[in-house]
């Protein structure tokens, strides 16, 4: 079932798909920048226990997802494609 998509309509999806890419990187490049910082304060004040590990983690878990719904659904098979697949072959089944 392919849709038959304007210019402008292909023009708006591309855009919205580039806003949401460019959302991750930056999401990406803040992580980054923030996790040498956490690790100097963690270290400079309280050296004995090393907090920092959770937030990085939390924040690494923050990115994989953002990841993942930016560009890692349709690579692990759950997509738009297979949203459509799904709807499709639950109703020829309604059918029979």
């Amino acid at each position: 079932m392919e849709r038959d998509y304007t210019q402008e309509q292909k023009y708006i999806l591309a855009k919205k798909r580039v806003e949401k890419i460019k959302g991750f990187y930056i999401h990406l490049l803040v992580t980054v920048f923030i996790i040498p910082v956490l690790v100097f304060f963690n270290l400079k004040f309280v050296p004995e226990f090393h907090w920092f590990y959770f937030a990085i983690i939390g924040m690494l878990f923050g990115v994989f997802f953002h990841w993942l719904g930016v560009f890692g659904f349709d690579k692990v098979g759950l997509g738009k494609d297979w949203e459509e697949k799904k709807i499709r072959e639950l109703m020829e089944e309604n059918k029979k």
